[in-house]
């Protein structure tokens, strides 16, 4: 199949499949853009395009670290997905043992607090955290937010896993001096809910892309069972819910994108707040196929990834055409530029 593509931005096609079994050809769109000095309005295409994912990227061993990106062609997502990778930096550049973060893009608002590096205190009748060390820049990731696994001694089956975070640090089902003393507290938490208790029911806090088998998003993968295996594989279970493309947490999800949107980021770059808009571009996947037909669909931007360390954002656009049998019925897939209407936020 041939790939037209009549932008500077990366484009790629894959085959995918719905859960009904019907076969589908999703093309994406990925672009770079560089965010703005703080005299300027708008992010701007980028000189250097990133190009798509097409294996999931860990932030270390894969499974046992938190995820940095998944890959680009999901089939269908029913949200956007706003993720941001970074840093929280201290105003100013002053020591300080907690900082607030803060991420708005268009409607969606989400804060937390930043916390110094802190370990628990264990002895025979107590247990609580350290003062938090004062810190001038702090890495934001599921590795140092709440979770991750608990394990006493050696055996497996001793092994407690919290459920919204396999990779985090803090939580420990066992309390005992020995196994608490001295082992890391998270380095973020929600404002206002501060961590107290290794065995609390606490939200971890990041805003990164969530593992594949963490709560809430494992729950939308369906049911594989024996009557799955003996008369649904290869194919998805009929429980499947698309939902669990979406790899941001439900806090991070909001409408389709249309470009535009204002975006303001607190403490999470060096020299502090960031305010900008995203850009509008119109863009149009045609769809030519062997019988002479041609279908033009309009893409939906349904994932925003933020990487204020690096100055920039990646927006990606996705289409997805149902096949009739296979995906030699399309002979071209052409990614043009259209004119958008002016919309007001």
């Amino acid at each position: 199949m041939e790939l037209i593509n009549d932008t500077a931005m990366q484009a790629g096609y894959t085959v995918g499949l719905s859960p009904d079994g019907r076969e589908l050809l999703v093309a994406v769109v990925k672009g770079t853009f560089a965010i703005p000095n703080s005299n300027e309005e708008w992010a701007k295409l980028a000189t250097d395009q990133i190009g798509l994912v097409e294996t999931d990227v860990f932030t270390g061993e894969p499974g046992f670290s938190a995820p940095l990106y998944e890959i680009d062609f999901a089939p269908r997502k029913p949200r956007c997905d706003i993720v941001l990778n970074g840093t929280a930096f201290a105003p100013g550049g002053k020591p300080a043992q907690r900082v607030r973060v803060s991420l708005q893009v268009g409607s969606l608002v989400k804060s937390f607090d930043v916390v110094g590096n802190r370990v628990w205190m264990a002895g025979s009748v107590y247990r609580a955290p350290t003062p938090p060390e004062p810190f001038t820049s702090m890495p934001i990731s599921y590795n140092n937010a709440f979770g991750g696994v608990d394990k006493p001694d050696e055996n497996p089956a001793t092994h407690r896993w919290y459920l919204e975070n396999h990779v985090g640090v803090g939580y420990h089902e066992t309390v005992s001096a020995k196994n608490l003393d001295g082992k890391p507290l998270p380095n973020t938490e929600e404002t206002r809910n501060g961590i107290r208790d290794p065995r609390g029911n606490y939200r971890p806090m990041a805003f990164g892309p969530i593992g594949r088998a963490w709560q809430p998003r494992v729950k939308y993968a369906g049911t594989y069972d024996n009557e799955w295996i003996d008369n649904v594989m290869p194919f998805l279970p009929a429980d499947f819910d698309e939902r669990y493309y979406q790899v941001a947490p439900p806090d991070q999800q909001l409408a389709y994108l249309k470009g535009g949107e204002n975006v303001e980021l607190i403490n999470l770059m060096a020299k502090g707040h960031a305010r900008f808009r995203l850009p509008r571009v119109g863009l149009a996947l045609l769809f030519h196929s062997r019988e002479g037909g041609v279908r033009e669909t309009v893409p939906v931007i349904d994932t925003a990834i933020f990487e204020p360390d690096q100055r920039r954002v990646m927006l990606l656009w996705r289409s997805t055409h149902i096949l009739r049998k296979n995906i030699f019925e399309i002979r071209r897939i052409a990614v043009e530029r259209r004119e958008i209407p002016i919309v007001s936020f």
